[in-house]
């Protein structure tokens, strides 16, 4: 699951930076892995003198990402800024599901909600009253939602539940033929059989934190969920 981190995208006026940032290029280190006998849990941590050397960005922060592997799947990812001005950051965790065809699988959870359509112009659409459906490629960016969205997977038989806290934002993306065809790391018919839905804070939900403040953003991925709690975590500064 590549984390999205410090920009989402491309980088305003820095065509020579990776797309969706460095964090997912990057070596992160270990901190700590433990298994209680239910649940794997492994923390790793990256740093800016870890991942911008071959970055524009030299903010100093810290990011520390914590996966829990046991009934279902925990990820939280806590981004402190330890310099002296705001740091202000995109963020996602880039998921992707699988499932049986996308063409038989829609996302509940969105209906109503506005959102940006990266495929046909730059200002934001207002929200649909039905589940998110796929007929051709489809890129959006849901903001303002804290909403639990379900994927439902007819042919499989089975939804899977992705519940968030400190997140505004939800990405919703499959490339499609075209796209997917173009994409190098990306099989020809592998669009077939994914859908991204990422929980995310993107543009106006990018995350501003000030000197010595810190984020987290958590995501729990359920197929059948006994509770879609979240920790309560919410942004210091």
């Amino acid at each position: 699951m590549p984390i999205c981190f410090p920009w989402f995208g491309a980088w305003p006026g820095h065509p020579e930076a990776p797309s969706h940032g460095f964090a997912r290029l990057s070596e992160w280190s270990l901190m700590g892995a433990k298994d209680d006998g239910q649940d794997v849990t492994v923390r790793l941590r990256l740093t800016d003198s870890d991942a911008t050397g071959a970055s524009a960005c030299l903010h100093p922060f810290e990011a520390v990402y914590t996966v829990v592997v046991g009934s279902r799947l925990s990820l939280e990812l806590t981004v402190s800024n330890q310099g002296d001005d705001s740091l202000v950051f995109d963020e996602a965790l880039h998921t992707y599901l699988n499932v049986r065809d996308i063409r038989a699988t829609q996302v509940n959870g969105l209906e109503g909600t506005p959102f940006y359509d990266c495929l046909a112009g730059p200002e934001p659409v207002s929200g649909e009253p039905d589940p998110v459906r796929f007929s051709a490629a489809t890129d959006r960016i849901y903001l303002g939602t804290r909403a639990t969205t379900t994927v439902v997977d007819a042919i499989a038989g089975r939804s899977i539940f992705v519940a968030k806290c400190g997140s505004e934002a939800t990405v919703v993306w499959n490339p499609w033929i075209d796209k997917a065809a173009d994409l190098c790391d990306f099989g020809d018919d592998e669009w077939k059989s994914m859908v991204c839905v990422e929980v995310s804070n993107l543009r106006e939900a990018a995350v501003h934190l000030a000197p010595g403040g810190s984020h987290s953003l958590s995501a729990i991925f359920e197929l059948s969920p006994s509770t879609r709690t979240l920790p309560n975590r919410s942004t210091t500064s």
